[in-house]
């Protein structure tokens, strides 16, 4: 296979970045190369160092003015959800009960689930994203469309058959037993399988019973290297319910607790509403708050208050997604425009480099996947987005005054959405412009 050699503006972090003068916490090349070899990077660096080690076959292309950075990673979406996005007027349970459920049990058809599990997979390479953590309907069909167009794809992602089994309507139920067992075939089908991670998903307390949920901790028990994602504590009626149907925990968090659900490679969705001792089971079992900020502004579920639960004496390990369709954009750009401003509402401000680290490298890392993804270091698998900052006519003209990296981060972030995104590679094979190529 001909190695490849990208040449532009690259950018990775080596840790969270404190300020813009954290100079420490990224490595930025102005004039950068990155060489691929077999869908991994073999050398990162100046160009100039890293081109004297390229063969005289290795195919060169240069992006020049652009930037090179990690492949964006979204932590928690619905896929089957394409085509409630933008639906009006509704709070989480409402809108569960009037838009998703209803759309969710179209996936009992095999075919709609692949048509949609393709749409999705392409808006993600469109808006720069490479890996995905994601929620497929409860039927077993579904997750198989999934991982079947992720595989083909040979993108890295995390997705699971949801699993619930009360209320909700009949054709999006399946029952503690089906839903292990569909799960566990599932598993053994998919998880490792190329690039592909299977989660236990149980939807969340509201729609599985104890049986399920125990059913679920058997999972992880018997897969302890997988994901787990669910959602925990969006929306004060949802919290209100919870409580009513498992009258015996303390609090939202202990159900999944007792159940055995919490760990490293936990993934809970929202988390907007914890008490402190909620933070403190999560922190101490290492599990992952997912902020989802689109979806919680458009829901008015609440404002997750991200610099707290980062900077508490027992701190929170935090992802941050889209959740397509409560959230309202596919962009990790959009989606960090709306985190900042959420952010400056409970009165912090967050700085550029640590958004591009939050869904780059800090992503990975609470996706416990930073060891094949989320930074351009020699070693990682070659997801790779390049970013475009004079994309648009306001990107053009806001670039005359801007002087400094972060700016120019920034201004990616506030302005910038797909057509910022000029193009994406997975595991070294360019990805959006061949799907533009084919008209898609």
């Amino acid at each position: 296979m001909t190695d490849l050699l990208l040449r532009g503006r690259t950018l990775t972090f080596l840790r969270w970045p404190d300020s813009t003068d954290d100079h420490g916490a990224f490595r930025y090349e102005e004039d950068g190369g990155l060489l691929i070899r077999d869908g991994r990077i073999v050398a990162a660096g100046s160009y100039a160092d890293v081109a004297r080690q390229a063969g005289a076959e290795t195919e060169k292309i240069d992006h020049r003015p652009h930037m090179l950075l990690p492949g964006f990673i979204d932590a928690h979406a619905h896929f089957p959800q394409m085509q409630v996005i933008a639906s009006h007027g509704a709070e989480l349970l409402d809108w569960l009960n009037k838009y998703t459920f209803p759309e969710e049990t179209k996936f009992r058809n095999a075919q709609h689930s692949r048509r949609i599990a393709r749409l999705f997979l392409d808006e993600m390479v469109r808006h720069g994203t490479t890996t995905v953590a994601a929620y497929c309907s409860v039927h077993k069909q579904s997750a198989e469309a999934f991982f079947e167009e992720s595989h083909g794809r040979d993108m890295l992602n995390i997705a699971g058959k949801v699993m619930m089994d009360r209320n909700a309507p009949e054709g999006v139920l399946d029952t503690p037993q089906s839903g292990y067992d569909d799960s566990k075939a599932l598993i053994g089908e998919w998880h490792g399988k190329g690039r592909q991670h299977y989660a236990i998903t149980p939807r969340f307390a509201i729609t599985s019973s104890p049986e399920q949920l125990e059913m679920s901790g058997a999972l992880m028990r018997e897969y302890p290297d997988l994901h787990m994602q669910t959602h925990l504590s969006e929306n004060y009626a949802e919290i209100a319910f919870t409580q009513e149907l498992y009258p015996w925990s303390k609090d939202y968090t202990d159900i999944y607790e007792h159940y055995g659900l919490l760990g490293e490679k936990s993934l809970f969705g929202h988390c907007i509403h914890l008490s402190e001792r909620e933070a403190d089971a999560l922190s101490d079992s290492g599990s992952v708050a997912v902020f989802c900020p689109t979806s919680n502004l458009f829901l008015g579920s609440g404002l997750f208050d991200y610099q707290r639960y980062r900077q508490r004496e027992k701190s929170l390990r935090i992802a941050t997604a889209t959740d397509v369709g409560g959230g309202t954009n596919y962009s990790m750009l959009r989606t960090m425009d709306e985190g900042y401003k959420v952010i400056a509402l409970n009165s912090e401000k967050l700085n550029p480099f640590a958004s591009f680290w939050q869904m780059t490298r800090g992503n990975a890392e609470a996706l416990s996947v930073a060891d094949k993804v989320g930074t351009l270091e020699a070693g990682s698998d070659a997801d790779i987005v390049v970013l475009d900052s004079h994309a648009t006519p306001s990107m053009r003209l806001r670039m005359e005054t801007v002087e400094m990296l972060a700016e120019e981060l920034f201004l990616l972030q506030t302005l910038g959405d797909d057509r910022a995104v000029r193009e994406v590679y997975v595991a070294g094979k360019p990805a959006k412009s061949i799907m533009v190529a084919s008209g898609e």
